[in-house]
């Protein structure tokens, strides 16, 4: 391995999100120094935590549209039938809804769960409760996004929690989204619900742990051949 290969294993990249923040932290660290020198250490700490947490590293996607891929680093907190919120324009009947948690240590970074068109993309204003909570799906700040894919329409709702304060989304209506591909970021901790047409099978269950652009959260149809990959 060289030297290159070395570093860019070692170095995760981070987010242009998270400059800002981790120069704010740095200036802080610095300030609280002049103060008192133990919390400069105390500050460089959380500076050092604020790279971590808008880290964005390279992930291998699944290459197959029959796999419904997590949208999010973190743990898998829910698997069950749901209505899907009015605001997806997905209908009023129950849809299998599988949701990842993020909290303040995870990758928070979102990818595209599947590859497809993006028809509609809607932001509420709403509360800050904890995003664990199955009513934090229809009380929290959200932004919700449909995807037109080969096996129908799917949802994707950025849920904020507690201490998340920004939703971010990036893609725009009529994109045409590859599985994996990065769409959105949400500040300090949330959740990310993804909603399923029929025939789609759950592959994980309630506390398993998912990873963004590599996990296989679902599955339509069966008997699969070998799967490739593709890095983004």
């Amino acid at each position: 391995m060289s030297l290159l290969d070395t570093v860019r294993n070692t170095f995760v990249p981070i987010h242009k999100e998270g400059y800002r923040f981790i120069a704010i932290f740095f200036v802080g660290a610095v300030l609280l120094g002049f103060l008192w020198k133990p919390l400069f250490w105390l500050g460089l700490i959380l500076t050092a935590w604020c790279a971590y947490f808008f880290r964005d590293p390279v992930r291998v996607t699944p290459q197959d549209d029959d796999l419904v891929i997590s949208p999010a680093d973190g743990r898998v907190s829910s698997v069950q039938m749901m209505v899907p919120p009015a605001d997806l324009n997905l209908g009023a009947e129950p849809m299998l809804r599988i949701s990842v948690f993020m909290n303040v240590f995870n990758c928070h970074v979102n990818r595209a769960p599947m590859s497809g068109r993006i028809t509609a993309i809607s932001y509420r204003e709403g509360s800050f409760l904890n995003a664990e909570l199955d009513k934090a799906s229809d009380e929290n700040e959200r932004n919700g996004m449909t995807i037109q894919t080969a096996h129908g329409e799917i949802g994707v709702v950025q849920i904020a929690g507690l201490v998340a304060r920004r939703i971010l989304c990036w893609a725009r209506p009529l994109d045409q989204i590859a599985a994996g591909e990065r769409f959105g970021l949400i500040r300090f901790g949330s959740r990310l619900d993804v909603y399923l047409p029929s025939g789609a099978r759950p592959l994980v269950m309630v506390g398993q742990t998912a990873i963004a652009g590599e996990t296989a959260l679902a599955e339509f149809g069966s008997e699969k051949g070998p799967v490739i990959g593709r890095r983004g």
